[in-house]
């Protein structure tokens, strides 16, 4: 029987048992939630980070935007106030279209 005690998305279960099998679930606390997010995107980003073509990565980075909505959520913001953030940031400092590398700084 594998054990897996982790982070699954909310329709996971269902599938599940659709196929048949019998689980154990739990509801988390607020703050077991939180820390289980960050250990999901640690999870995602690895596997973004070890796909080999554009497809999987782009199914990596669907996973990520997932996880960033429910963390801004659990920050008691939104996935729209965090893009409106990353907007005004990339007014004032630039976004990463240019393929900019620094290499050193002079004093």
């Amino acid at each position: 029987m594998p054990v897996y005690n982790k982070l699954v998305r909310d329709l996971i279960p269902k599938i599940i048992e659709d196929q048949g099998k019998f689980l154990k679930t739990k509801i988390l606390s607020d703050e077991a939630f939180r820390k289980e997010l960050r250990t999901k995107l640690k999870e995602e980003m690895n596997e973004y980070l070890e796909a080999d073509n554009d497809k999987d990565a782009v199914e990596e980075l669907a996973d990520l935007l997932e996880l960033m909505n429910a963390l801004a959520k659990q920050h008691g913001s939104s996935i729209q106030e965090v893009e409106e953030i990353r907007k005004r940031k990339a007014e004032k400092r630039g976004a990463f279209e240019e393929k900019v590398f620094l290499v050193h700084v002079e004093e």
